[in-house]
């Protein structure tokens, strides 16, 4: 590079990263790819003293200007040339996940945050010590790893080399090389020779082959069997990992592979690594059995709580989904498993003053207090259009003292609601709410008064701010409990930065979305253990909140133990995230060969 973009390199020429922000000129999928669509080429320029043109092996981090993820992706650099204005860096990436498909679906102009260029590169190769000895070096890319080795091949002169490109169907990446021979492999065949990387080298050929390197990138199997032929013959293997990253440069430990060095650093150490040093692990087998049956045409996903029929595990959470109604003409909500209603009290409550709702990334707080018409006035009003719908009607108790949650009960055990939902877990009340759900003795006493005066189902709400969760919750169901949900809002509190007044009148509020999931699957977690400890006849259902956003999310917490889940904060942001979740959540058990929930509810154990 020339004039004010001659980078500043460290004592080994490597050029020292920048953070910078660059221009996508091109973004499209790759020809060749296959399926279709799942490769892209992205073609990003950066500027001015900020450009830095990257050695061969080198990655950067890239995060769209408009992303909905946290943390940049590392994607290795396929080509990079100079321009007028700075370096134009092209990018091979695999569609993925939800950070890829955002690179993916990127447009000319976009702009991309883009930290590097980063890691180590590909030693240069040997050079021939006489012209009767011209050792060529083997390059082996597998997969969309075949980005870094094709962009170092670039690198190396004419006919120096030999590659092998292994796909499973298809092939892409190969325009820029120039190697003396050419094999590729797919496993269907689709493309050169049929199966996989063995079938073009193995230690015999590498010997026959003369080669003085072997510089390959791809799944972790293959690099594994290359490091293995190589060892066996004795010949130099430079081997590029990935790991998941947060930071890139070094700082976050979080890409560690294991090596005969201890724990090295993909980002800074690698991501070239000589193969003698490396340990590859076996990884742990799957705990879903393989389908040995087609998939059934539409899979049970029903679950049955104290013997009422839910026809799926998605349900609308008190609170978020009112009656049930009011979403009736956004969406078809009698596709739904079940409704919880609105919280309810034995009187009409106002609810709280002052603001309600307030954003925060990833989340949102509310102090709505429980406004709600009334019990008397549910059960005129309100209930009768809920049980005109499809999915299981439930009704959400609260109360300020154990006379108001009795007195109730007794009122709703006298109607034909279903399932009766005993909350003892909201934040935002004065009196009563988390109260209750905050010891065993309180839990265990309300539980025990509402279960004298109804024979109704009936789940218990239970706050996750209680210091001893899991004792409350076997207390509640000694109790007589007939399920458990878990968790209700978290609380949190605000500070209005231009008056330095907290947002909320009563200070605290309660927060739920999607920030909270980890922490709500934990407590599931945990708490389906606990609940497994008592005699079988003992064990009830969980019903899982907190956070949920898609099916994978289901999915997640059913593996956790949870029987049903509840959706609250997403829906504010998509109706459809129910609607959404079932389907998904349909079309994965078709996908594994699931004839019911139950070969997946508490896998993860």
């Amino acid at each position: 590079m020339e004039g004010n973009m001659k980078p500043i390199t460290d004592c080994e020429g490597i050029p020292y990263p920048v953070f910078t922000t660059g221009s996508v000129t091109f973004c499209a999928s790759v020809d060749g790819a296959k399926p279709e669509g799942t490769v892209y080429n992205l073609k990003i320029e950066t500027f001015g003293e900020n450009a830095r043109m990257p050695l061969p092996g080198q990655f950067f981090m890239l995060r769209s200007v408009k992303s909905q993820q946290l943390l940049a992706r590392p994607i290795s650099v396929f080509h990079a040339e100079q321009t007028p204005h700075g370096v134009e860096i092209s990018f091979l990436i695999l569609l993925k996940g939800k950070g890829t498909q955002e690179l993916c679906n990127l447009e000319a102009d976009d702009k991309v945050q883009i930290l590097g260029p980063l890691g180590n590169v590909f030693p240069a190769p040997v050079k021939p010590q006489s012209e009767s000895d011209p050792k060529k070096v083997l390059i082996i890319g597998g997969g969309i790893g075949v980005a870094p080795v094709a962009g170092f091949a670039e690198s190396l002169p004419p006919k120096s080399y030999d590659f092998i490109a292994s796909f499973k169907s298809g092939s892409y990446g190969l325009e820029n090389i120039k190697p003396e021979f050419l094999t590729i492999t797919t496993d269907d065949g689709s493309v050169g020779f049929k199966g996989m990387v063995t079938a073009a080298i193995d230690a015999y050929k590498l010997q026959i082959g003369g080669y003085s390197a072997v510089y390959a990138c791809g799944p972790a199997p293959m690099l594994n069997y290359i490091k293995t032929i190589c060892e066996e013959v004795n010949i130099q293997c430079w081997l590029s990992m990935e790991a998941r990253m947060a930071c890139g440069v070094g700082v976050c430990l979080g890409c560690v592979i294991p090596t005969q060095k201890g724990n090295l650093r993909c980002c800074k150490d690698g991501p070239v690594f000589d193969s003698k040093i490396l340990t590859f692990t076996k990884p742990e087998p799957s705990r879903l059995a393989k389908p040995t049956e087609p998939a059934p045409v539409h899979p049970d996903m029903s679950v049955t709580i104290k013997g009422v029929k839910f026809q799926n595990p998605l349900i609308g959470s008190s609170g978020t989904f009112g009656f049930g109604t009011e979403y009736a003409p956004v969406f078809d909500v009698n596709r739904l498993g079940g409704i919880s209603s609105k919280g309810l009290t034995l009187e009409p409550k106002a609810g709280n003053s002052g603001i309600r709702v307030w954003e925060t990334p990833s989340g949102l707080m509310n102090s709505i207090g429980l406004q709600n018409p009334g019990i008397p006035h549910f059960i005129e009003h309100e209930l009768p259009e809920m049980l005109k719908l499809k999915p299981v009607a439930i009704a959400n108790l609260s109360g300020s003292s154990l006379e108001t949650y009795v007195e109730g009960a007794k009122l709703l055990d006298k109607t034909q609601v279903p399932v009766i939902e005993l909350n003892i877990s909201c934040p935002n009340v004065s009196a009563g709410g988390a109260a209750f759900g905050m010891s065993c003795t309180s839990a265990s006493t309300v539980v025990s008064a509402v279960r004298s005066v109804t024979s109704k189902p009936l789940i218990v709400k239970l706050t996750p701010q209680s210091p001893e969760l899991n004792s409350v919750a076997l207390a509640c169901i000694d109790a007589g409990a007939d399920g458990i949900s878990l968790c209700n809002s978290f609380q949190g509190v605000a500070i209005d930065i231009e008056t330095g007044r907290p947002v909320f009148d009563k200070i605290k509020a309660g927060f739920g979305g999607p920030a909270v999931r980890p922490i709500a699957v934990r407590l599931i977690y945990e708490l389906y253990e606990s609940i497994h400890t008592l005699p079988a006849d003992k064990q009830v259902p969980i019903i899982a909140i907190g956070g949920i956003a898609n099916w994978k999310d289901v999915v997640e917490f059913i593996m956790a133990g949870a029987d049903a889940v509840q959706v609250g904060t997403n829906t504010f942001a998509n109706p459809f995230t129910m609607i959404e979740c079932i389907d998904g959540l349909e079309e994965y058990m078709k996908r594994k060969g699931l004839k019911s929930l139950s070969q997946i509810r508490g896998i993860a154990h």
